[in-house]
């Protein structure tokens, strides 16, 4: 197995695979030129590597040759290209290329800056492979996000992204968690700052037959090739905007570990609230759980099982799964606002206060706790506090407790309507505690089983989740 190797250039990537004499393929790129193209013509010997190069940017000559689409930039176009492009050389190479051919397929179809306009710059990219000669093919498709400013800047970028995804398909795909830690190298600016993000990534076909692809989407998010990554109600991984764009956003933050009656409770009382704010659609509404990465590892989430548990569960209740490294909630906030500028509603119990109001959290900001909330609170967001019991008193916002010199910055934010207080709770669930069923679960039976909702608790019992395992009836 091949190592991940940090100090290969780009150049030195590309003239790896034009001397390799068994890899041959097709590199097609819509919306920002030929650029990956062009890197492995400049390394040299790219005669050995490439078979065809080509852009189709009209979208009838596009469609002429690929297919229909119901997008020109979307997951549909890109698998169109990669299979057609992929069963093309098969069909013209095949009786004259040695033998030992590994076949691939480069695709990708980008929108990057305009000349005229600030449009949203991204695209899906992806690569149709051989990892063995005459095996059937293996898949990986990715969905990206250009960060830099100007079209050339996007546009080589994307060139560096390209030769970073067939070298790591080819080298790297034995360990699909270090061709992800790949995807990157060679893409950081004089700031430090990454140039791309892949906000979701797919592997399929022969060599990815037992690939977990929601393990691989976390994998994103630990290896910093993006902030944050979104699974369905379903669980399927998909793209962020895509699910949120234009969209009522309420959002409950959790461990979730497991999802409570408490978790259910919290959610229907801030959306009774939430559908009556102004504008807000009750078919437009998004609901999402959200677990930060600073949870997983606060809970000792280094098991991959752990982690899909809690996803299947939440889906077992309706919900979105969004997993973030954003620790603090103005963050979270803005990096929602990229794709909707509707309502967002943020549902908080009580018990989590003091992540808002603990300005420790905020150290290394210039402005601190203010600058924060004024982030967090600059339009159309509202965070929903619901109460709990402490020592059996009912704690709710009209009587929590904050440090002194913040006193006055809560009485703003509740009397400007900022942050406010459910209407309604259930008071026989507020003694509910997930950390606390976490630790009685590996028990067995007991009264942990009448604080979760019943699919959970079912679903924890018929898959010995978190440690579950029934004791013989006696």
């Amino acid at each position: 197995m091949v190592e991940h190797d940090k100090t290969l250039t780009t150049e030195q990537k590309a003239l790896a695979v034009n001397l390799n004499p068994t890899q041959y393929g097709t590199i097609v790129e819509i919306g920002a030129g030929q650029e990956v193209a062009r890197q492995f013509f400049s390394a040299g010997a790219a005669a050995g590597t490439i078979a065809k190069t080509m852009s189709a940017y009209d979208m009838q000559v596009s469609d002429d040759i690929y297919g229909k689409a119901g997008r020109y930039v979307s997951r549909e176009r890109v698998e169109q290209m990669l299979v057609h492009e992929y069963d093309l050389l098969h069909s013209r190479l095949d009786e004259v290329r040695a033998e030992d051919t590994q076949y691939f397929s480069y695709a990708a179809t980008v929108t990057a800056r305009s000349y005229s306009q600030k449009n949203e710059c991204h695209g899906w990219i992806g690569i149709r492979l051989q990892l063995d000669a005459k095996a059937p093919p293996s898949e990986i498709v990715m969905h990206v996000r250009m960060l830099d400013e100007t079209n050339k800047e996007q546009s080589e970028a994307l060139g560096i992204f390209g030769v970073n995804v067939v070298y790591g398909a080819f080298n790297y795909h034995e360990n699909p968690k270090v061709f992800i830690e790949s995807l990157l190298d060679n893409l950081v600016n004089d700031l430090g700052q990454k140039r791309i993000e892949v906000d979701l990534i797919h592997f399929a076909g022969h060599t990815f037959e037992k690939v977990e692809n929601r393990l691989m989407n976390l994998h994103l998010v630990r290896s910093w090739c993006c902030r944050a990554v979104m699974f369905d109600a379903k669980g399927s991984s998909e793209v962020p905007g895509s699910m949120l764009r234009k969209k009522d956003v309420l959002v409950i933050r959790g461990s979730f570990k497991p999802p409570t009656k408490v978790h259910v409770d919290m959610t229907q009382a801030a959306m009774k609230q939430f559908l009556e704010e102004e504008g807000v659609q009750g078919d437009e509404v998004f609901t999402v759980a959200e677990i930060t990465m600073a949870e997983l590892a606060n809970d000792g989430e280094t098991d991959d099982a752990g982690f899909l548990a809690r996803v299947d569960l939440l889906n077992k209740l309706g919900y979105n799964v969004l997993i973030s490294d954003y620790l603090r909630f103005f963050r979270l906030r803005s990096w929602m606002r990229r794709y909707t500028q509707n309502r967002i509603g943020i549902v908080l119990s009580i018990l989590d206060f003091d992540q808002l109001f603990n300005e420790s959290y905020y150290d290394g900001l210039e402005g601190g706790i203010l600058e924060a909330m004024g982030k967090l609170f600059s339009g159309n967001t509202n965070v929903y506090v619901y109460p709990t019991r402490i020592g059996g008193q009912l704690v709710t916002l009209d009587n929590v407790e904050v440090a002194e010199n913040t006193q006055y910055l809560l009485k703003h934010l509740t009397e400007n309507k900022h942050l406010v207080a459910t209407k309604t709770w259930n008071d026989e669930n507020l003694h509910i505690s997930a950390r606390n069923i976490a630790k009685e679960i590996p028990l067995g039976q007991g009264d942990w089983e009448k604080q979760l909702p019943d699919p959970i608790r079912d679903e924890i019992k018929a898959r010995c989740m978190f440690g579950y395992c029934e004791l013989p009836e006696e």
